[in-house]
């Protein structure tokens, strides 16, 4: 099965938590997403970080959204940060 890298990060206005697949293209140049009540969606990355803080505790909040994703068939790889290798 293929994993998949996500990035957790809390919301610094509102608290909720977001879902980066910074892997996964939604519609270039953003990156795939998932939040709880909105579900999948497009987010630019490098504004997503801009406006969140890490997620360094496993919260309840995240680890809910984390159970809820792998119910939906995501084997998950858990990062911190994401940095793109580049083809040369």
């Amino acid at each position: 099965m293929d994993k998949t890298i996500v990035v957790f990060r809390r919301w610094k206005d509102s608290g909720g938590i977001i879902a980066l697949f910074p892997a996964i293209e939604h519609r270039w140049p953003l990156c795939s997403s998932y939040v709880h009540i909105r579900q999948h969606g497009g987010a630019d990355y490098t504004t997503a970080i801009a406006l969140t803080k890490p997620c360094l505790r496993w919260a309840n909040d995240v680890a809910e959204l984390h159970r809820e994703l792998t119910g939906l068939g995501y084997h998950l790889v858990v990062r911190q940060r994401y940095t793109a290798r580049k083809v040369i």
